[in-house]
C-alpha cells in the first residue's frame, strides 16, 4: 500500500502545482489585457507615460503598476496626476488583485464602470478631480474589503447609494464637489469605522441625521455649501469628544449656538460654521476648545458681546465678520485683551459688525504673527493707537466706513510687510504722513473720503509695487508729485479726485502705460491736457472733469484704443473736437459739456448715439448728428455779401414768424379762455423744448392702436418717430378727461426737468397745444426703450412658453440694483427731494442692454426744506399709489414719505424674485406676497422662487448630469435679496429698511455673488 499512497501524493502535488501554473498564466494574461485594453481608453496622454506599457517589457514593470510578489498580478494602478484624458475602462475590473486604483488630478470623463463592483481585494479607490459623470455605481457597495472611497471633485449626480451601508470596513467617505442631491442617508450611522465624512460642496437638504452620533471614531465631518437646514444635532454632535474638524458654512442651519456646545470637544481644531442663520450669542464655553486654531463665525446673526478667546492658544483665523455682535457700546472690543494670549493668530476679522468704542492700546499686543486685520464697517471711534505700529508681521489692515479719527500713526512706518491698507471712509485729519514710502511691499493704498489735508508726500514714490492708490475726497492741495507717475506698477487705478491739487497735469502722466483708470476730476488743475496721455495705452477710464484745463482736447487720445469713459466737462477747452476721437470704437461715454470748443461735431462712433455724447454749454459748436439739436454748421465757400442777404432775410422771415405765432397764441387764448393758473403752471415746464400736435399725430401714425405701447392712470403711450428728434421715441397723451391728468403732467414736466440719472427715463420734449378738434392736448415725449417694461418680462401675456422672453438671476440682480441707485438719487442727491410714489414694475423700462430706467413721476412729490420743516409739493389729491405696491399707511390718511417708495421697493423685490404679483389671485384669507415670501423661507425656497429660475426638471436635470444654475452660490444671493424685500415691506414705516442700507446690502450680495466668494469655505 505504501508504493501506492506515495505515488498517488505525488500526482496530486504535480497536479496542483501544474494548475498553479495554468491558473497564474491564465491570470496574468487576463491582467495584461486588461490593462491594453485601459490604454486604448485614453485619447491623450500628454507626459507619454504610458510609452512603457508594450510587449518589450512584462507589465510588472510597466509605469504606475505594482504586483505582488508571489503571483505577479496586479495590486496597484496609479497614475495619479498626469493630465490622462479619457473614459476608464471597465477592464480594469478584471484586475481581481487590485488592491489600490488611484487615477487623482486626471482628465477622466463619462460614467465609473460598475464593474468595478468585481474589485473585492479593492480597498482603496481614487478618483479626485477628473470630469465623471452618472451616479455612485451601485455595484462598488460589493467591494466588501473597500477602506478609503475618494470620488471628490467630479461631476456625478442622484443620491448617496444605500448600498454603501455594507462597506462596513470604510474609514473614508470623501464625496464633495459634486453634484449630489437627496438627503445624508441615516445609515452612515451603521460605518462604524469610519473616520472622515466629506461631502461638502454638493445639492443635499435636510437635517443631518442624528445617526451620525454613533461614529465614534469621526475626526473630519464636511458638509459646507448645500442645502442643509434647521438646527445641527447639538444633543449629541457636540459631545463627540473625537471630532476635530466641523465644516458645515453656507448651508440654511439657524438656531442659537449651546451654552454647554464646547465643553466636550476638547480635540476640536477646525470649525467653519459661517454663512448660516445662527442666532444668539457665541456660547462662553467656546474657551474650552484649546485645540482650536480656525473658528469661523462670519455671516450669521449673532449678536452680543464676544467672550474671552484667551485660553485658545493654538488659535491662528478667527473670522466674525458680517453679523450683529457689538451694542456700539464702549466694551464691545474688551474681548481683544483676552486674544494677546493667542500668540500664534495669523487672520482676524470682525468687518461689518456693530462694534463701537475706542480701539484699545492692547491691539498692539496681539501676534506679531498676525498677518490679517479686518476692522471695516463699524462703528469704532476715537483715535488709532500708536501701538498698532507694533504689529509688524502685518500684510493686510483694513480699517474703512468707521468713525476713526486724528492722524495716521507715524508708528504705521513699521508695517514693513503690508501690502493692503484700507482706511477710507472715516474722519481721518491731518497730512498723509511721509513714512508712507517705507511701505515698499504695498501694493493697495486706500485713504479716500476723509479729511486729509496737506500735500500728497513725494515719498510715496518709494511704493514700486503700487498697483491702486485711492486719496479721492480729501483737503489735499498742492501739486501732484512727480514721483507718482514714476510708479509704474500702478495698474488698477488713481484716484486723486475732489480735492483741492493745483498746477498742470504733467507730461509725465503718460508714464502709468499700465493704468486702467485715471481720476484727478473736481480739483484745480489748469494747463493743458498733456499729449503724453495717449501713451496710457491700457487707460479705460480717465476722469478730468471739474478743473480749469484750457488748450485744446490732445487728439493722441485716439491712442488709447481701449477708452471706453472720457469725461473732460466743465473746464475751459477751446478749439475743435479731434476727429479721430470717433476711431476708439470701445467709446461708450464722452462727456465735454461745458468749455469753449466750437466748430463742427463729428458724427461717427460714440458721436453718432446721442445717449453716449454730452456736448451741452459749448455755444459754437454745430453740425453733428440731427438728435444734438446744434444749429447747422456755415457753408464753406459763401462770399460775405451773401451772408448779409441770407442775414436780411432770415430776419424778415423771423419777423414774420414772431406776428404769426403771437397772432396764433391770441386766437388760442380767446378760444379757450385759458386762466392764470394754467399758464403759470405751464410756465414750469418752459426749460423743455417742445413739439407740435402735428409732429407727434405723423409720428405715430395719428396714434393708432398698433402704436400702443400701454395705458396707465392719466394716459397712453404710443410708439413715435419724429423727425425732429431722429429717433424712435415713446409718447406718453395725457387723458385730460381724467380728473388729475392736468397736474399730473405738471407734475412730471417739474420732476424731471431737472433730474438726471443714468437709471431714470430720459424726457426728450413736451407738448402742450390742441389737437385737430380744438380740443386742448398734453403730452410727454422720452426716450424710447426697446426691450419695454419689467412688467413684460415678469408676466408675458405669451402663450408660447417657448418664445416667452425670460430674465435670469444676473439680469433680475442688476435692475434691483438699478432701481435702489434711482431711489437713493431720488431721495437724497437731488436739490428738492422726490418721491416717486408709484414704484412697480410697469414703471421700470429696460434699454437694450437690459439696464433698468424708472419712469412715470406723474403721481411725485418735491419735497422742500424750509426752516427745517419739510413741505410736500403734492400733484394729485387722493392719488397716493397703486394697490399691493401702496404701502398700508397711505391707506389710512398719511401723508406720502419716503418710507412709502422704500415699502414699494421691497415689494417690487419680492415680484422680481418670484414671479408674482403682490395681488396675484391665489392669495386669499388675508395672505399676500410678503406672507407667502416669509413663510416660506428658507426651507421652502423653490416653492416661492420664480419657476424660471429654477432648473426646468430636477430629475432630468439630474440625469443628463447638470446642476443648472441654482447653485447653492445662488440660493445664498436670493435668500439674502429676499431678505432685503422683506425688510423693506415691514408694515411700521419707521422700521423700514433705508436706501443707504439697501445700496450698501446690495453692494456686498452682488460683489458675492459675482466673485463667487463663498467658495472659499472648502
Amino acid at each position: 500500500m505504501f508504493p501506492t499512497f506515495s505515488l498517488w501524493l505525488s500526482f496530486l502535488i504535480a497536479f496542483n502545482f501544474f494548475q498553479n501554473t495554468f491558473t497564474s498564466t491564465l491570470g496574468t494574461e487576463t491582467d495584461n489585457l486588461a490593462l491594453l485594453k485601459f490604454k486604448e481608453s485614453i485619447s491623450n496622454d500628454p507626459y507619454g507615460i504610458l510609452a512603457s506599457w508594450n510587449s518589450s517589457t512584462h507589465f510588472c514593470k510597466w509605469y504606475g503598476i505594482t504586483c505582488s510578489p508571489m503571483h505577479q498580478r496586479v495590486a496597484e494602478l496609479n497614475l495619479e496626476g498626469y493630465q490622462l484624458h479619457g473614459l476608464i475602462s471597465p477592464h480594469v475590473g478584471n484586475l481581481s488583485f487590485l488592491r489600490n486604483l488611484n487615477l487623482a488630478h486626471n482628465s477622466f470623463f463619462g460614467k465609473i464602470p460598475q464593474k468595478l463592483g468585481q474589485l473585492f481585494r479593492l480597498q482603496e479607490l481614487v478618483l479626485i478631480d477628473n470630469s465623471l459623470t452618472g451616479e455612485i455605481p451601485t455595484n462598488l457597495t460589493s467591494c466588501s474589503n473597500l477602506e478609503f472611497l475618494y470620488l471628490t471633485g467630479n461631476h456625478l449626480i442622484g443620491k448617496i447609494p444605500i448600498g454603501i451601508s455594507s462597506l462596513q470596513k470604510l474609514q473614508v467617505l470623501e464625496i464633495s464637489k459634486n453634484n449630489l442631491t437627496g438627503r445624508i442617508p441615516t445609515f452612515i450611522g451603521n460605518l462604524s469605522w469610519l473616520a472622515i465624512l466629506s461631502v461638502g460642496d454638493n445639492l443635499l437638504e435636510g437635517d443631518i441625521p442624528r445617526e451620525i452620533c454613533s461614529l465614534k471614531n469621526l475626526t473630519i465631518m464636511s458638509v459646507f455649501l448645500n442645502r442643509l437646514s434647521n438646527t445641527l444635532p447639538s444633543s449629541c454632535l457636540y459631545n463627540m469628544s473625537s471630532l476635530t474638524f466641523i465644516s458645515a458654512a453656507f448651508n440654511n442651519f439657524n438656531g442659537s449656538l449651546p451654552p454647554n456646545m464646547f465643553n466636550t470637544l476638547s480635540n476640536l481644531q477646525y470649525l467653519a460654521i459661517g454663512g448660516n442663520q445662527f442666532s444668539g450669542t457665541i456660547p462662553i464655553s467656546i474657551s474650552n476648545a484649546s485645540s482650536l486654531f480656525n473658528l469661523d463665525l462670519d455671516q450669521n446673526n449673532l449678536v452680543g458681546q464676544v467672550p474671552s478667546l484667551g485660553k485658545l492658544h493654538d488659535l491662528r483665523r478667527l473670522n466674525l465678520e458680517l453679523n450683529s455682535l457689538g451694542n456700539n457700546s464702549t466694551k464691545d472690543l474688551e474681548f481683544l485683551k483676552s486674544l494677546t494670549n493667542c500668540s500664534k493668530l495669523l487672520v482676524f476679522s470682525i468687518s461689518f459688525n456693530n462694534f463701537g468704542g475706542n480701539l484699545p492700546n492692547s491691539i498692539g499686543n496681539l501676534s506679531t504673527q498676525l498677518r490679517q486685520l479686518h476692522l471695516g464697517c463699524n462703528m469704532i471711534s476715537g483715535k488709532i493707537p500708536e501701538e498698532l505700529g507694533n504689529l509688524i508681521g502685518l500684510t493686510l489692515l483694513s480699517m474703512e466706513l468707521n468713525n476713526f479719527e486724528g492722524i495716521i500713526p507715524t508708528t504705521f512706518g513699521k508695517f514693513e510687510k503690508m501690502q493692503l491698507l484700507v482706511l477710507q471712509g472715516n474722519k481721518f485729519s491731518g497730512e498723509i504722513p511721509p513714512i508712507i514710502g517705507n511701505l515698499s511691499q504695498l501694493y493697495h493704498l486706500s485713504v479716500g473720503d476723509n479729511m486729509l489735508e496737506g500735500n500728497i508726500p513725494s515719498s510715496i514714490g518709494n511704493c514700486k509695487k503700487l498697483q491702486y492708490l485711492d486719496l479721492a475726497q480729501n483737503n489735499l492741495r498742492g501739486t501732484i508729485p512727480l514721483e507718482v507717475f514714476s510708479l509704474s506698477s500702478l495698474s488698477n487705478l488713481l484716484n486723486l479726485s475732489r480735492n483741492s491739487l493745483s498746477g498742470s497735469l504733467p507730461r509725465e502722466v503718460g508714464m502709468l502705460k499700465s493704468i486702467n483708470k485715471l481720476d484727478v476730476s473736481e480739483n484745480l488743475l489748469s494747463g493743458d491736457i498733456p499729449r503724453a496721455i495717449g501713451e496710457c495705452i491700457r487707460l479705460e477710464y480717465l476722469f478730468l472733469q471739474g478743473n480749469s484745463f484750457n488748450g485744446t482736447i490732445p487728439s493722441s487720445l485716439a491712442s488709447v484704443k481701449s477708452l471706453q469713459y472720457l469725461d473732460l466737462s466743465r473746464n475751459r477747452l477751446y478749439g475743435p473736437i479731434p476727429n479721430v476721437l470717433q476711431n476708439i470704437s470701445v467709446l461708450e461715454h464722452l462727456n465735454v459739456s461745458f468749455n469753449m470748443l466750437e466748430g463742427e461735431v463729428p458724427t461717427e462712433g460714440v458721436f453718432g448715439n446721442v445717449s453716449k455724447l454730452a456736448v451741452t454749454g459749448n455755444n459754437k459748436l454745430c453740425g453733428g448728428i440731427s438728435t444734438l439739436r446744434l444749429r447747422p454748421c456755415p457753408v464753406k465757400g459763401i462770399k460775405p455779401a451773401k451772408h448779409q442777404k441770407i442775414r436780411i432775410i432770415a430776419g424778415i422771415v423771423s419777423a414774420v414768424s414772431i406776428l404769426l405765432t403771437a397772432t396764433i397764441i391770441l386766437t388760442i387764448y380767446k378760444m379757450r379762455k385759458r386762466n392764470k393758473k394754467q399758464y403759470s403752471d405751464l410756465l414750469n415746464i418752459d426749460p423743455l423744448a417742445k413739439v407740435s400736435y402735428q409732429d407727434l399725430h405723423q409720428g405715430t401714425d395719428g396714434f393708432s392702436a398698433r402704436n400702443l405701447v400701454g395705458s396707465g392712470s392719466f394716459g397712453s403711450v404710443y410708439k413715435g418717430n419724429l423727425e425732429s428728434e431722429d429717433k424712435v421715441v415713446a409718447v406718453k397723451v395725457m387723458n385730460l378727461q381724467k380728473k388729475g391728468a392736468h397736474k399730473s403732467f405738471i407734475a412730471e414736466c417739474n420732476a424731471l426737468k431737472n433730474i438726471r440719472h443714468r437709471n431714470l427715463v430720459k424726457i426728450l420734449t413736451c407738448c402742450s397745444s390742441t389737437d385737430y378738434k380744438g380740443q386742448e392736448f398734453k403730452a410727454l415725449v422720452f426716450e424710447y426703450m426697446n426691450n419695454g417694461s419689467l412688467e413684460q418680462w415678469l408676466h408675458p401675456r405669451s402663450v408660447n412658453v417657448e418664445n416667452q422672453r425670460t430674465l435670469d438671476l444676473d439680469q433680475r440682480l442688476n435692475i434691483a440694483v438699478d432701481i435702489a441707485f434711482v431711489l437713493h438719487y431720488l431721495h437724497l442727491e437731488c436739490e428738492q427731494s422726490i418721491i416717486h410714489c408709484d414704484l412697480k414694475p410697469s414703471n421700470v423700462l429696460l434699454d437694450d442692454d437690459m439696464v433698468a430706467h424708472v419712469s412715470d413721476f406723474g403721481i411725485a412729490r418735491l419735497v422742500s426744506v424750509i426752516d427745517d420743516t419739510s413741505h410736500r409739493e403734492t400733484s394729485t389729491i387722493g392719488i397716493k399709489g397703486t394697490i399691493g405696491y401702496a404701502p398700508p399707511e397711505y391707506g389710512m390718511g398719511s401723508e406720502v414719505s419716503t418710507y412709502g417708495d422704500m415699502y414699494s421697493f421691497g415689494m417690487l423685490l419680492l415680484e422680481i424674485l418670484t414671479g408674482r404679483r403682490p395681488v396675484d389671485e391665489m392669495f386669499d384669507n388675508g395672505q399676500n406676497l410678503r406672507i407667502f415670501v416669509e413663510i416660506s423661507l428658507p426651507n421652502n425656497l423653490i416653492h416661492i422662487l420664480d419657476p424660471n429660475l429654477v432648473p426646468r426638471n430636477i430629475e432630468a436635470t439630474i440625469e443628463d448630469g447638470n446642476s443648472g444654475n441654482f447653485t447653492p452660490n445662488v440660493e445664498k444671493c436670493v435668500v439674502s435679496l429676499f431678505r432685503i424685500g422683506l425688510a423693506c415691506s415691514v408694515e411700521s414705516p419707521k422700521e423700514r429698511m433705508n436706501i443707504v442700507d439697501v445700496i450698501r446690502d446690495l453692494s456686498i450680495i452682488k460683489n458675492a455673488y459675482l466673485a463667487g466668494k463663498y467658495d472659499r469655505y472648502l
